[in-house]
């Protein structure tokens, strides 16, 4: 039988920074411009959350899981607006 591994909430941490660093790079020039490597810098938060639900899903844990998947969501929702943002204000 496996030993239990711990629980760890780390990579949706980091995943969250990246998102929150993503923001304070897109609002720093103005929300409704947006920004393309506040995008970018929020949609490499997909990466630790994709490595959290993966390790959600070998530790057994709903909750670790759950956070994961929402930081995976909230961080291609952040970067496509941030990236839909800018290029709406390159057109206009």
């Amino acid at each position: 039988m496996a030993q239990p591994v711990p629980d760890s909430k780390l990579p949706v941490a980091v995943a969250f920074g990246l998102i929150a660093v993503g923001l304070v790079i897109g609002l720093a020039g103005g929300f409704t411009e947006g920004s393309i490597a506040g995008g970018i810098i929020a949609a490499c938060g997909v990466i630790p959350a994709m490595f959290g639900m993966w390790k959600g899903i070998q530790q057994e844990s709903q909750g670790t899981l759950a956070l994961s998947i929402f930081a995976l969501l909230a961080a291609l929702g952040v970067a496509g607006l941030l990236i839909l943002l800018r290029i709406v204000d390159w057109i206009r």
